[in-house]
């Protein structure tokens, strides 16, 4: 049955090693994070990667069935303006996921336009809004990322597993993985403690190379195992002490290296994702940015990337400005509004916030979609 006309929603999708997370928010007022809908966070349904990047048909496979739910939920008569995808790996892996997703999210949603993002895009937006800063974003992963004044986005890290991205979940959990195979051997930097914690997660450890080098996922399988070097680390284990401050320096380095491209020796500074909840890794980045960035100004951040997401929605939502742009690489939909043509990096629609820079940060006009829910 076709709804009538009503209230505009926005829907935010926050896509990360270890799961998907959708919320959706009025389009007419800013997000408000205690107000935001959502449905049930996917945490296992963790997104693969192959030689063609991120695999856009898995993440639709998950993320199809919880935004029907999520639109089903709305009042009667709602519209969804616009939707905002921020994903792990989209500025480096995100070629199948942009030609993937602009149809079916236009079916599944009505709305008329169309974000994607990386994830440290909208962990910046989430965090600190439109304000000038720097924001870590720490989970399976770990990027920093900042703002030029008058330009566009820079970042450090962010490479991925095998790469980079250290000081991360999975960095963490294959640094006491490794101490711990050490520890089997009976080489020197093993932990006995690591090694125990390491049998009751995943079993005997001669079993762990034939568990791993196969999954698509095995970075999120790595950072389950961030937490026991915390413990261990908690329970006296010198070892896991010690990659808790190495992680901090990591990620202190990653952070001076962002603040330093964008030009901001005093930036505003706020730490985000899973990863910062534990709190000794916390307080050992914060220890290791008091030498290597001391004039920043640490600051809670507004909310997690899916607020991020839910801002951008909104923001391309209640765009006006319609400037004529080429075709977009990015799939099958229009280039719209706010979206900039790789001849313009680095600069914004009139009223969007943020400098749009594909693949970090587009956005397309969605196809028109038959169907009920476009408002």
């Amino acid at each position: 049955m076709e709804r009538a006309a009503g209230e505009s929603w926005v829907v935010g999708v926050d896509v990360g090693g270890s799961g998907i997370r959708v919320g959706a928010a009025p389009a007419g007022r800013p997000v408000d994070p205690a107000g935001v809908r959502t449905v049930g966070s996917a945490a296992a349904a963790r997104v693969s990667a192959s030689a063609g990047g991120q695999d856009g048909r898995a993440l639709l496979d998950r993320l199809l069935p919880a935004l029907g739910a999520l639109v089903a939920g709305l009042p009667d008569g709602a519209g969804i303006g616009a939707v905002a995808v921020g994903a792990t790996g989209m500025a480096l892996l995100g070629r199948d996921l942009a030609a993937r997703l602009p149809g079916p999210l236009a079916r599944a949603t009505g709305a008329r336009r169309l974000v994607l993002a990386g994830d440290a895009v909208t962990a910046y937006v989430g965090a600190l809004g439109t304000a000038a800063g720097v924001v870590v974003a720490g989970g399976t992963g770990l990027v920093a990322i900042g703002l030029r004044p008058g330009g566009n986005w820079c970042r450090a890290d962010g490479w991925g597993q095998l790469l980079g991205d250290c000081g991360g979940g999975a960095w963490l959990g294959r640094a006491g993985l490794e101490a711990a195979l050490r520890a089997q051997d009976g080489r020197n930097g093993g932990s006995p403690a690591l090694l125990a914690a390491a049998e009751r997660h995943y079993g005997p450890v001669a079993g762990l190379p034939a568990a791993l080098q196969p999954r698509p996922d095995r970075a999120a399988l790595l950072a389950e195992f961030a937490p026991a070097v915390v413990a261990a680390a908690g329970g006296g284990c010198p070892v896991a002490a010690d990659l808790l401050r190495r992680a901090g320096e990591e990620i202190a380095d990653s952070a001076s290296a962002a603040a330093a491209a964008a030009g901001r020796t005093e930036p505003r500074l706020a730490l985000t994702g899973g990863l910062f909840r534990f709190d000794p890794l916390r307080r050992a980045t914060l220890d290791a940015l008091a030498v290597r960035l001391p004039a920043a100004r640490p600051r809670p951040p507004d909310g997690p990337p899916l607020l991020g997401a839910l801002r951008l929605a909104r923001a391309a939502a209640t765009a006006t400005t319609t400037p004529a742009a080429p075709a977009s690489a990015l799939g099958s939909a229009t280039v719209s509004t706010a979206t900039i043509s790789s001849a313009t990096v680095g600069t914004a629609a009139p009223d969007f916030p943020w400098p749009l820079d594909p693949p970090l940060l587009a956005v397309l006009d969605l196809p028109a979609a038959d169907g009920p829910r476009r408002p």
